[in-house]
């Protein structure tokens, strides 16, 4: 079993900065991708940002140049650097994650959302 826990989320005032989380543990052989996703009520789920094994990442073109995705060492965490905050950021930030298992089966888990509120 596969378990991704997130942390970091919170609110903030516009032009502010946050830090999200996401630690992947359990049966993981490798990971083929990381990413984090957010929903804004009404709204339907958008990726946000991405890293895929090699570590090329891409972003949405509303957060480029604000946001920055990155991993650790053991490339089991994946991060979220979030400055210049807007008030049109503010939704339920969910990391995803892609990975194998050691049979080699492919899984994407969904970690349980945090949220984050950008106040004007």
């Amino acid at each position: 079993q596969v378990q991704l826990v997130e942390s970091g989320g919170g609110l903030v005032q516009a032009g502010g900065s946050l830090r999200l989380s996401c630690a992947a543990s359990g049966s993981i052989s490798s990971i083929n991708r990381m990413g984090w996703y957010r929903q804004a009520p009404g709204k339907q789920r958008e990726l946000v940002a991405a890293m895929i094994v090699g570590g090329s990442t891409n972003y949405a073109d509303s957060v480029k140049g604000r946001f920055t995705i990155s991993r650790d060492n053991a490339k089991t965490t994946v991060y979220l650097q979030m400055n210049s905050l807007k008030p049109e950021d503010t939704a339920v930030y969910y990391c995803n994650v892609v990975y194998f298992d050691k049979i080699g089966y492919s899984y994407n888990r969904w970690g349980q959302g945090t949220q984050v509120t950008v106040s004007s």
